[in-house]
């Protein structure tokens, strides 16, 4: 698998990494993540990425990663431990730094991001919101001071809140998910842009939409599916067409498209399976999209360049849906 270079950091990561929210109990038995991780290293995946909120992300992938002599590249984040979680804790926060190093069994981490920096109201991170600082950017450069993390990071999700915490120059990576997609590209306006000026990594996370563009709906999309905005069932609609057109899957076409960007280092799969491991790696082996099926993605992608005031943040695609907030 082809590597590239993550930024200032100078590491090379693959091309694929592997998001570690599925490594866990949310994705099945522990045998299931086992096996899916391990192929996954076999393909020649080295980036892992976790979370103290994935669940027991980290004590699975502790337990898996044990087994394992070739060289990892593995993050992990700060956000959500201990409980109840106070992000002005600087106790607190290095308690999870050393309950991460104990799950993962590791002596140092790679890269420690900060999770969810641009959502304040679900961490609030910053005692200083102007200038982003706050007992978690003492925590970190005392953590890369002493050699226990390598580099930082972000792991973030807004659009026009996260640029700005990119260009105070203090983090090395950026995992930007949900804003960077076949359909959804909001990330290009300002979070590439920033982490590019700044020599940031870039890691993009949720590039399938957390399964709205992982497999088709071409029924509910064309004739069910209320909770769908006029332009964008018509924007669905065209994709689904053009891929028809040129005989190429949407999975495949949605890792090709951000792996087409040559700022993007590493794009994350949610994989739960060896045979979901297996398509992925597939597909990244094919390289960047052509110009021309490019250009035809950017023009159904300008169909609906923003998202529609209604729509749910995770498109319910094969679920009963009640109204905002009640899809299951």
């Amino acid at each position: 698998m082809k590597r590239r270079v993550l930024g200032k950091t100078g590491l090379e990561v693959s091309e694929l990494g592997l998001g570690g929210l599925f490594v866990s109990s949310l994705g099945g038995e522990f045998a299931q993540a086992r096996a899916a991780t391990l192929r996954a290293l076999e393909l020649g995946v080295n980036y892992i990425d976790t979370a103290p909120g994935y669940l027991n992300s980290e004590e699975v992938l502790g337990r898996i990663l044990q087994e394992v002599q070739t060289p990892l590249i593995l993050s992990t984040k700060l956000g959500g431990r201990p409980q109840p979680f106070n992000a002005q804790d600087r106790d607190g926060l290095l308690r999870s730094v050393e309950e991460s190093l104990r799950l993962l069994k590791r002596d140092c981490i790679d890269i420690l991001m900060i999770h969810e920096p641009d959502r304040p109201g679900q961490y609030d991170w910053w005692s200083d919101k102007e200038r982003f600082e706050g007992p978690v950017t003492g925590v970190l450069e005392d953590l890369k001071r002493q050699g226990i993390i390598r580099f930082t990071g972000l792991g973030g999700t807004t659009a026009y809140e996260l640029p700005p915490i990119i260009r105070t120059g203090r983090f090395d990576v950026v995992l930007t998910a949900f804003n960077y997609s076949l359909l959804w590209r909001e990330a290009e306006i300002e979070v590439l842009p920033a982490a590019r000026e700044q020599g940031v990594g870039i890691i993009v996370g949720s590039p399938l939409q957390q399964g709205a563009l992982a497999r088709r709906y071409d029924e509910e999309v064309r004739h069910g599916a209320r909770w769908l905005s006029k332009p964008r069932r018509e924007q669905y609609i065209a994709l689904y067409d053009y891929l028809d057109e040129i005989g190429l899957s949407l999975p495949e076409a949605g890792l090709r498209f951000v792996l087409s960007n040559p700022d993007v280092s590493c794009v994350l799969m949610g994989a739960r399976s060896i045979e979901e491991v297996e398509q992925n790696a597939a597909a990244v082996e094919k390289g960047p999209l052509p110009a021309e099926v490019l250009e035809r993605l950017d023009a159904i992608a300008a169909m609906v360049p923003f998202r529609p005031f209604e729509e749910p943040f995770g498109l319910p695609f094969g679920r009963r849906y009640y109204g905002p907030g009640m899809a299951r």
